[in-house]
């Protein structure tokens, strides 16, 4: 009986081992794209009033797992009965994502014409200042969608020649711990003014350390928001190449003396841009067909 026991005990030890080392894979396969999904959702949750920073970051991250709580038993049922539907889910996922990438890089050159909301005008009623919350919070959560597709499909993709039941584990742990890590970062980030303003106000020396901490913060959060922007975009393209060239013979034997990483940045641009060139062309025709109505 003792010795079933420690048998049974091993077993358990030896998943636990074998989902830790899964994780920690499936971890690093999706690190880039938490990357972009740490910058969108820092751009999504700033530019509230303060006092309502908190409320909307809380209602997204609710959404998230919403999100996850949809996508996860569809992407194991896949796995279960389609598993090739997996690897197609990936590769359509990849060329979003390089098509996403490459319109950041095509929008900073081609600037395009955003109205200018502001969430904290004068005059707004409160109704009005909720609508605009609420507008904001369902983009942010749609956008969440997407990226936790991709976040839970390449975790899957690591994961999909294990038994189901390892597949459940390591990819709902790495859902859950993006969650809570995408969202306790971005809080943090958000409020990172917030933090300095008050620095700045218990400061009682004009020059002092919390007064310049304080101003420091104040200052940092643009551009950490913008350092962000750049690296999600640099990630989204390298995620969208390793995608194709692990999945792929003919990207995986181009150019075999290149680093990995360039290799994988150079196909995710291509890819990328030749999705933003297709979808531009057909946007153009669009307008040209409705034109003639």
């Amino acid at each position: 009986m003792a010795s079933g026991i420690f048998a049974i005990l091993d077993d358990i030890a030896a998943l636990l081992d074998d989902v830790a080392m899964m994780s920690k894979v499936a971890a690093k396969k999706t690190a880039g794209i938490l990357g972009d999904d740490l910058a969108v959702n820092a751009e999504k949750a700033s530019g509230f009033a303060s006092s309502r920073e908190i409320p909307v970051l809380w209602a997204i991250t609710k959404g998230s797992f919403l999100n996850k709580l949809i996508i996860l038993p569809i992407a194991f049922l896949l796995s279960a009965f389609l598993p090739w539907a997996v690897t197609v889910v990936l590769m359509l996922g990849g060329l979003y994502l390089g098509y996403e990438g490459a319109e950041k890089i095509y929008e900073f050159f081609f600037p395009h014409a955003h109205s200018n909301e502001s969430f904290v005008e004068e005059g707004l009623t409160e109704s009005e200042i909720l609508a605009i919350e609420k507008t904001r919070v369902k983009s942010a959560i749609v956008t969440d969608f997407i990226l936790s597709l991709e976040i839970v499909i390449i975790a899957l993709g690591t994961v999909v020649k294990e038994p189901i039941g390892t597949q459940i584990i390591v990819v709902s742990a790495i859902a859950i711990l993006a969650t809570i890590g995408v969202y306790g970062i971005v809080m943090l980030i958000v409020r990172m003014d917030e933090a300095g303003y008050k620095l700045i106000k218990h400061s009682k020396n004009k020059k002092g350390f919390l007064k310049t901490l304080g101003t420091l913060l104040v200052q940092a959060l643009p551009i950490v928001i913008k350092a962000l922007s750049v690296i999600g975009t640099i990630a989204l393209i390298l995620v969208a190449g390793g995608i194709f060239v692990h999945n792929v013979d003919l990207f995986h034997h181009f150019l075999p003396r290149l680093p990995s990483f360039i290799l994988e940045f150079v196909v995710g641009l291509v890819v990328g841009f030749v999705c933003l060139i297709v979808v531009l062309a057909f946007k153009k025709l669009w307008k040209l067909i409705k034109g003639q109505r």
